[in-house]
């Protein structure tokens, strides 16, 4: 059964292999262009910035050396029902370095479209266990994010050799760029 979490609430992740869905609608648009948001990982280390440029994977880098962590591609609409973008985790395979992994979802060209995270509704990030395709864990974001442009909406990491998941929902006026220049 899934765990339903608030901000700022963690929980363990006991799967070797999972799947972090995200999800959103948005409303239409008065601004005349559609919504692309996408989904970006940053694979760190304990001093909280990235193992390497190829442990940033987004739409452009699709998967970090080891494997581990694999994004399956961008949605540029986010139409239909269910997750909008996914990235795969296998915990087997990922680098002794790496102690953190952080989801963050950012809005394409934001400002050029006049676009902000007050216009995106039922936005949300699941677990989901790869062995048995069983929900673990979800964290619906409920705040207007009227301004932002950015959300981090969660962050996985590990603690005396167990990882968990901690419910983030912060978001930030600015783009994917801020996120490089804060983890890089």
């Amino acid at each position: 059964m899934a765990i339903n979490l608030q901000k700022g609430q963690r929980q363990a992740i006991n799967a070797p292999k999972f799947t972090i869905g995200l999800g959103w609608d948005t409303n239409s648009s008065s601004t005349g262009s559609a919504f692309d948001l996408d989904a970006s990982i940053f694979v760190m280390g304990d001093n909280r910035k990235l193992l390497s440029d190829q442990h940033f994977v987004f739409y452009n880098n699709l998967k970090t050396p080891d494997g581990a962590v694999e994004h399956t591609g961008d949605n540029l609409t986010g139409e239909g029902s269910g997750d909008d973008e996914q990235i795969k985790i296998d915990l087997s395979k990922i680098d002794a370095n790496v102690s953190e992994i952080c989801v963050v979802v950012t809005i394409h060209e934001a400002e050029a479209r006049r676009q902000n995270f007050g216009q995106v509704r039922n936005s949300y990030v699941r677990v989901v266990d790869a062995a048995t395709n069983e929900v673990i864990l979800k964290y619906e974001l409920e705040e207007d994010f009227s301004i932002e442009t950015a959300v981090e909406f969660g962050r996985i990491y590990k603690r005396n050799d167990e990882w968990k998941f901690e419910a983030v929902g912060v978001g930030m006026k600015g783009g994917l760029q801020d996120y490089l220049n804060k983890y890089n």
